[in-house]
């Protein structure tokens, strides 16, 4: 027999002990040095990607603060190396800012709401290391937005007591409850004050039920004469010759059978059932351009579809955390076991596999458009408070299935003052984020007329 586990009542005590150590109030400031060169962090990246699309990437992340953010994942987990931790730890997301959350219709016709993208994944990873990040990414978007500091403020505090409320409801649940728990997006787009919003979204999982969502510009289309071949969209989605820096990258037929042995007997009848025709490059997101991501369309006899997404892991940024916290093994293995860890319905095709000559790492997925619009469309129905919240709730889910939720309920507590006091951080990291986006700038210049959304 084992000892048992300690009580509900026992953890959250344990979390609300935790304030002593670490006070609430203790997150409101932006400390630790930040004179750091941001530029060289993120030219650092540049070493092992393909050099065509370095000026792409630095374009992308110049047009606006917020572009910025996204990109700058390893500047943000520098910083919060030096902020507060509370010792409450989770299977974090990495990058967890307002872009990175999406639709997923699962197979019984429901569409869920969920975190999209886990290249940064790390378990043993204080919660509030995503937190701060959400937070901060709602803050620089109302700054985009040229919204007054105080609104600023009060949208990233309303994300985080979403979150914090969300938490305290999960922590009377069970284990099991939390692992199936969801986030319906039809019974939660009820709850949303806007109506304009609450219509985009409808139409949005119409879209998604009859697999619309994948039809936009950054999503690969089949030629429209002849054999069955992506369609190429220079400069996000291009074909290349094998004696190429991407063809270098990767091998389609050993590094697919390689991800295909790893896979479960059951996926790998069903896999067999479709059969590689086409390869493709394809620059992903607005960190990740650069990058080496490659899409392979599979087909059946019948020329039914099948777009499988093949995107290069390299080590989480949340390692500048503390090097104990360094992944050993393959980095796609990391992404893979991140994201089943914390989404609730993840992809059936989900693996991972390396190319032997060049030693990249991979993980491979189906690919779809997850997004339920760009930070503008949001904003621009009024949406953006009811967003932050939704980002937040879902959020809290994601991290109870790996975290104790009683403990981090117990540490944020009934008050304000949890909420209040992330506020105040993403304000600040808000205007952080702007000196080091002019800073940029300074070296390179946004490019007109490229979308930037994933």
């Amino acid at each position: 027999m084992t000892p048992p586990l300690p009580s509900r009542a026992e953890r959250y005590a344990k979390g609300k002990a935790l304030r002593k150590i670490t006070p609430r109030g203790a997150h409101a400031k932006l400390v630790g040095p930040m004179d750091r060169d941001a530029n060289a962090i993120l030219e650092a990246q540049n070493k092992n990607r393909l050099p065509a699309l370095f000026s792409l990437r630095a374009q992308l992340m110049a047009s606006n603060s917020f572009a910025y953010l996204r990109g700058a994942a390893a500047v943000m987990a520098h910083d919060l190396q030096w902020q507060p931790m509370v010792g409450a730890k989770v299977h974090a997301c990495g990058d967890c800012h307002l872009m990175n959350f999406g639709a997923f219709a699962t197979p019984e016709d429901n569409i869920l709401f969920d975190i999209n993208d886990f290249d940064e994944t790390l378990p043993g990873v204080d919660f509030t290391v995503d937190l701060k990040r959400l937070a901060a990414s709602i803050a620089v978007a109302a700054t985009d937005l040229g919204l007054a500091a105080d609104k600023r403020h009060a949208l990233a505090a309303a994300a985080v007591r979403a979150y914090r409320r969300r938490m305290e409801n999960l922590s009377y649940s069970t284990p099991l409850e939390i692992w199936h728990s969801r986030i319906d997006l039809e019974s939660e787009t009820r709850k949303f004050r806007n109506a304009a919003l609450r219509r985009k979204i409808a139409t949005l999982m119409a879209r998604a039920r009859g697999q619309g969502l994948d039809r936009d510009d950054n999503f690969p289309h089949l030629a429209e004469s002849g054999a069955p071949l992506v369609h190429d969209r220079a400069p996000r989605i291009f074909h290349f010759a094998a004696d190429s820096d991407a063809g270098a990258g990767f091998d389609p037929k050993a590094d697919l059978a390689a991800y295909r042995d790893m896979l479960s007997p059951a996926v790998r009848n069903l896999l067999d059932r479709y059969a590689l025709r086409d390869f493709v490059f394809k620059a992903v997101g607005v960190g990740s351009v650069g990058t080496y991501c490659y899409v392979g369309l599979f087909m059946t006899g019948d020329e039914e579809p099948v777009f499988l997404q093949i995107k290069e892991a390299n080590p989480s940024v949340l390692e500048a955390l503390d090097d104990r916290l360094a992944f050993k093994g393959n980095q796609g293995q990391r992404v893979v076991e991140g994201q089943r860890m914390m989404q609730a319905a993840s992809d059936i095709f989900l693996g991972w596999t390396q190319n032997r000559q060049s030693g990249r790492q991979y993980y491979v997925r189906i690919l779809k458009n997850r997004r339920l619009g760009a930070m503008s469309e949001i904003a621009e129905e009024g949406g953006i408070a009811d967003y932050a919240r939704l980002c937040g709730r879902t959020l809290a889910r994601a991290h109870a299935r790996s975290g104790d939720p009683a403990l981090m309920a117990g540490y944020m507590g009934d008050s304000d003052a949890f909420d209040e006091a992330m506020g105040d951080f993403a304000v600040a990291y808000a205007k952080q984020n702007e000196i080091d986006h002019e800073a940029w700038t300074r070296v390179h210049k946004p490019l007109a007329g490229v979308k930037n959304d994933k």
